[in-house]
């Protein structure tokens, strides 16, 4: 039933796609401040033509975003201009992706609604200073192919996900995540393998 309904979204995109990649082509002669204006706009339109909108906003702003990427209503993007989308992604509500420090995103990649992605972290060494005033340290977020983001995770920056993962539901996840591997907890830990 899942692959059923992926493809159907893949058909969806496919049938739209030529009229799609023509609206991005024209949002593009737009100056970004204007698209950046555009994508708040149509952040909480629900249903398809939300979908596509935010698709034709989002493709023309992004770092790269490939084909079929939903960004459902109520997701929250920052400097998208460095953030990059795989083929096949969906973003589900109440999400935050900050790509301040850079944030990759492979294929096949599915974030389940309320996860966070942050690509910066506050600097907080110098005990003489308010945290605040110490500024902020960007590190790139890597997110492979086939990752499942179940919902309300917490992704910190400088983190590496590995294919095949699965970042359970809650999940604060910092470092390195291995291969086809089920995670979850506060810090995240390896619960077991996939398969």
């Amino acid at each position: 039933m899942p692959g059923c309904l992926m493809s159907r979204g893949r058909e969806s995109f496919n049938q739209f796609r030529a009229a799609l990649i023509f609206f991005v082509s024209v949002f593009k002669i737009l100056p970004k401040f204007v698209r950046v204006f555009l994508l708040g706009v149509v952040r909480n339109w629900n249903g398809r033509l939300g979908l596509a909108a935010r698709y034709v906003v989002v493709k023309s702003i992004a770092e790269r975003c490939g084909d079929n990427v939903g960004i459902h209503a109520g997701v929250y993007l920052h400097n998208l201009e460095r953030i990059s989308f795989g083929n096949n992604v969906s973003i589900h509500s109440m999400c935050y992706l900050d790509g301040a420090g850079g944030i990759a995103i492979g294929d096949d990649v599915s974030m389940a609604h309320g996860s966070t992605i942050m690509s910066s972290e506050h600097n907080y060494s110098d005990l003489k200073r308010p945290i605040k005033d110490q500024g902020v340290r960007l590190s790139r977020v890597t997110i492979s192919s086939d990752v499942w983001i179940g919902a309300g995770v917490k992704i910190l920056a400088g983190t590496y996900v590995e294919c095949g993962c699965v970042l359970a539901a809650g999940a604060v996840v910092k470092g390195r995540v291995e291969e086809n591997g089920i995670y979850g907890g506060v810090p995240a830990r390896l619960i077991k393998a996939r398969g």
